[in-house]
């Protein structure tokens, strides 16, 4: 039996390996902005949200993975110890107190272990601190529409296409680049309102941790604070029709004096329409 435990030790040791293993690959082939080649973990965070997020399924992989190795041990001891070679005479136990007040017990302290985190996490993403910038997203068949209120130096809205793939220019990622970005500044605190006009639409930006669905008839919102300038890339995350694959979001965060500057040009830019581009099914190239 003692060469039994130690086997069933280095088995169990070898498996926590691969878990870090794997977790540690993840986390080297995840990008920050927009996928990578290879990834498997979650991108790269730049909002407190977003780290939780991260933090908290990586929290959830371990305790799953402990679970996991728990029941393995448990089967392998059984089949080892009570065969039939080596217990030809299986006992006639039919209860046993302790063994019932512990599988209702354990699973109740697992649940536990898991709501406190996520009930902190929920609290984080649902209670939207006081924002700098409002932003309204609105989801069409198929593109963005952005309107920046005229109370906080705006008064303005656009259109959001893809570009396509003939249009691209280097280092423009296919199937993420759009042709009228979102702009913020970083730093700030974001509060994004986000309806649809005509189906179910879902607006989710992976770096940020938000997602939020996109309803006819309902102002939803979520919010952000970005604390790394750069480029991120999204999409609607709802089945919204034939162009669902096809309506990228590109937030774009800046200094406040880009962005003061890009407020200024995008006055004059969408000051003589009503903010909107042609509508146009963009296709897959």
């Amino acid at each position: 039996m003692r060469i039994e435990t130690s086997g069933l030790r280095s088995a169990t040791a070898l498996s926590l390996a691969a878990v870090a293993f794997v977790l540690g690959i993840s986390e080297a082939f995840a990008g920050t902005g927009a996928p990578t080649p290879w990834e498997t973990g979650m991108q790269g965070m730049v909002t407190d949200v977003g780290r939780s997020v991260s933090s908290f399924h990586t929290y959830l992989v371990w305790l799953i993975t402990a679970i996991c190795l728990f029941v393995l041990a448990l089967i392998v001891i059984i089949v080892v110890r009570f065969n039939e070679n080596r217990n030809p005479t299986p006992s006639r136990t039919t209860h046993h107190t302790l063994l019932e007040v512990a599988w209702t017990i354990v699973p109740v302290l697992i649940l536990v272990a898991i709501s406190i985190p996520s009930f902190r996490l929920l609290r984080m993403q649902l209670i939207t601190p006081p924002a700098d910038i409002v932003v309204k997203v609105t989801g069409y068949s198929w593109y963005w529409g952005y309107e920046y209120p005229a109370d906080q130096g705006g008064g303005f809205k656009f259109d959001s296409n893809m570009v396509e793939q003939k249009d691209l220019k280097p280092n423009q990622p296919r199937l993420l680049t759009v042709d009228n970005e979102m702009v913020v500044p970083v730093g700030k605190t974001v509060k994004v309102q986000v309806t649809a006009a005509d189906v179910l639409h879902s607006f989710a930006m992976p770096s940020f941790g938000i997602k939020v669905d996109a309803v006819p008839g309902r102002l939803n919102e979520t919010w952000f604070n970005a604390d790394q300038e750069g480029v991120y890339y999204g999409q609607c995350s709802e089945l919204c029709g034939n162009g669902h694959p096809y309506m990228p979001i590109t937030v774009r965060v800046v200094s406040e004096q880009q962005y003061a500057a890009w407020l200024t040009e995008a006055k004059q830019k969408f000051a003589s329409t009503d903010g909107s581009a042609p509508v146009k099914l963009a296709t897959a190239q």
